[in-house]
């Protein structure tokens, strides 16, 4: 039996790809309250699609909501930045070296990858670095493996943005994907995915190294 999601209203939807826009490219910063009055207003809507919206980005992992508090862009810390980064370690080189063994196009990796080298600001930048990334694990084959890196994706980039707001490391990254997106062409699935878990644990490390309880981006959560 096969299960079909009820359709996010199409207001509803469009508050929740703002907010989470927002939230993903630094806009809204973690720790900072999300109103709904204020966000309604905002947006010219009334308080339901913003408080449904809100509700939505809750189970993704992005805001926190609190009976006493109130809702709020999630913080990040190391804890939950090593967790998500944790998952993302253990499933995404296998996702992405089943992508190069199934010698399927990469066209949209490729694609995505020229945007972020053209890209003229941080946030542009960063959406297109997150599309390359789920370019190489979404034809994997496996639809589970697939949407499990989905669910996690946006807590991955929460996490990208307060540690790249503290320590810049584009260059760095870029070389990284270039590397990774030419062995996949290559067709070496094993280099493909020894690159690409070397690139997501190097950037935790230095982002969240292990003797300090804080992340690097303190200032920034």
């Amino acid at each position: 039996m096969s299960f079909t999601p009820t359709p996010i209203p199409s207001r509803t939807q469009f508050v929740l790809d703002a907010i989470r826009h927002a939230i993903l490219t630094g806009a809204l910063r973690p720790g900072q309250a999300l109103v709904e009055a204020e966000l309604a207003a905002q947006f010219g809507v009334s308080k339901t699609p913003v408080r449904e919206a809100l509700k939505t980005l809750a189970g993704t992992g992005l805001v926190v909501m609190s009976q006493y508090k109130g809702v709020a862009v999630r913080r990040v810390d190391a804890d939950m930045a090593r967790e998500v980064y944790d998952v993302r370690l253990l499933l995404e080189p296998e996702a992405v070296r089943r992508t190069v063994a199934r010698e399927v196009p990469l066209q949209a990796a490729q694609e995505a990858l020229d945007r972020a080298e053209r890209a003229e600001d941080r946030a542009e930048r960063a959406l297109a670095n997150r599309e390359f990334h789920r370019a190489l694990y979404v034809p994997c084959g496996n639809l589970l493996l697939t949407r499990v890196l989905d669910e996690v994706r946006d807590q991955a980039a929460l996490v990208s943005a307060v540690a790249w707001a503290a320590q810049p490391s584009w260059e760095r990254e870029a070389a990284e994907h270039r590397e990774i997106l030419r062995l996949a062409l290559d067709g070496n699935a094993d280099g493909a995915a020894r690159a690409l878990h070397d690139h997501i644990g190097s950037f935790i490390r230095r982002a969240f190294p292990e003797d300090t309880d804080q992340p690097s981006g303190k200032d920034d959560a």
